[in-house]
């Protein structure tokens, strides 16, 4: 999937354990870094995670739409949405927007009610793709050399979070636009999910 102009690098890997997404913490515009620690990663519901790469306002925007509407959603139809659920109503917002669309790609991850590890990725214009492993925004590229090569289904949660970690930290050495830091979001089918920030101080 082609990268957005706007910078930032996310990317997400289903396991039999779970699905694990990290982003980058760098909000830039051109050559000018506005901020070291913005935050790409959200926990929407207790088993559902969203990252995102592309135009900061359109994230915010977004954020908050999915989750006042998922709120919505599990007091109308008595029931928590779920992965799928998630990813198609993000689809549809942002299709609806096509003429002047929200500039983002996103990752959506987590845990079926039924256990099973589930990973979407969205373009701006809401085309969704079920993945094993992904990348997305200005340093994508960089990311999935490191996901070809380390990627397997039978890695447990712990590596999967490493192999994520070494992918946004490797486009983070060549990706202008993206840097200070590591968000990585870990969502296992038993368990609690697990969120940690990796703080960088890398010249790039």
């Amino acid at each position: 999937m082609a990268s957005t102009p706007f910078g930032a690098t996310a990317v997400g890997l289903r396991v039999k354990e779970g699905v694990v997404l990290a982003t980058d913490k760098r909000m830039s515009y051109g050559g000018f870094i506005m901020s070291r620690s913005f935050k790409k990663l959200f926990r929407i519901k207790d088993k559902i995670g969203v990252a995102f790469a592309g135009l900061y306002g359109d994230m915010g925007g977004l954020i908050r739409i999915v989750e006042a509407s998922l709120k919505l959603y599990s007091l109308e139809a008595g029931r928590e949405p779920s992965v799928f659920n998630t990813a198609k109503f993000l689809s549809a917002l942002l299709y609806s927007y096509k003429i002047l669309p929200f500039y983002v790609e996103v990752l959506v991850g987590g845990i079926e009610p039924g256990g099973k590890p589930a990973l979407y990725v969205l373009d701006p214009l809401g085309s969704i793709i079920d993945d094993d492993y992904t990348a997305v925004g200005s340093g994508a590229t960089i990311a999935f050399g490191v996901l070809e090569e380390s990627y397997r289904e039978d890695l447990n949660l712990e590596d999967a979070e490493k192999v994520a970690y070494n992918a946004v930290l490797a486009a983070i050495r060549r990706d202008a636009s993206s840097g200070d830091g590591v968000d990585i979001l870990s969502i296992p089918v038993n368990g609690e999910p697990k969120f940690k920030t990796i703080t960088l101080r890398l010249v790039s």
